[in-house]
């Protein structure tokens, strides 16, 4: 068990739902969404690299247990949960978001008015991925990051292509790419064959053009793993040096540091 002692808390409520946000570290704000099964061990180390970088960590817990390891056995209920019993993710939408997102962007505002600055960064992976693009209708999100998107699931060719967010998602960003220079950073595995699947970024691509920067990184790069390669930032995550996964969080580390000091 992990937990995350190094960690302050703090409750944050927006529309009557009260959530606990975990906070570490000194300097600009990185707004960090976990993945299934929850905060895992894997995700609180990501997050301490993000906070040792030079960041202020703000890592809502919006399901799932806190500090465990990841493994099928925790992974796969709460993935069943947020697809049957979970009203605030619509796991199957495309050309919109989860109803959560209106809550995250609340914590996005809360955050930069409470740290200033230019702006917050905003990290997704695999179910919050896609959460980090609809952020930036928000002003103050500069530095989004899309962590191996994987809504919608992709149980058609039409949903493997699908990106979930609205379509006034991607004519904002557009717009934001050609009067501020936003830029949107996205990584995923090549052979991902379960939840983040080649057509999405290629959604991504056509939508966004020079704004959206893909990192796809070979299957084989991946820690070994039972199942395909899907999560660069956490449980497919070799962190050494030379490692492509390794060099893939050092690209997010920049690109938090280009947008947001």
């Amino acid at each position: 068990m992990d937990l995350l002692k190094d960690f302050s808390t703090f409750s944050f409520t927006h529309q009557e739902r009260e959530r606990c946000v975990y906070r570490k570290g000194e300097g600009p704000a990185v707004l960090i969404m976990h993945e299934v099964p929850g905060i895992s061990v894997e995700v609180a180390h990501f997050a301490r690299r993000v906070s040792d970088a030079g960041f202020t960590v703000f890592m809502p817990r919006m399901f799932g247990p806190v500090g465990v390891k990841t493994s099928p056995l925790n992974r796969v209920p709460e993935l069943l949960k947020l697809c049957c019993v979970n009203r605030e993710f619509h796991v199957l939408a495309e050309n919109r978001s989860s109803p959560i997102a209106d809550w995250l962007r609340a914590l996005g505002r809360h955050i930069h008015e409470q740290m200033g600055g230019r702006g917050i960064g905003a990290i997704g992976m695999c179910v919050t991925g896609n959460f980090a693009l609809t952020l930036t209708l928000d002003p103050w999100v500069l530095a989004p990051v899309m962590g191996h998107p994987s809504f919608p699931l992709p149980i058609t060719r039409a949903k493997a292509a699908a990106v979930h967010v609205t379509p006034e998602t991607f004519a904002n960003a557009r717009r934001r790419s050609a009067e501020d220079g936003l830029k949107v950073l996205g990584v995923r595995f090549h052979g991902d064959s379960m939840f983040c699947r080649a057509p999405r970024f290629a959604t991504l691509r056509r939508e966004l053009g020079d704004a959206f920067e893909g990192i796809e990184l070979p299957a084989a790069s991946a820690k070994p793993q039972p199942e395909p390669p899907h999560s660069v930032l956490t449980i497919g995550l070799i962190d050494r040096a030379g490692e492509p996964t390794h060099e893939a969080v050092e690209r997010i580390l920049s690109f938090l540091s280009e947008r947001l000091r």
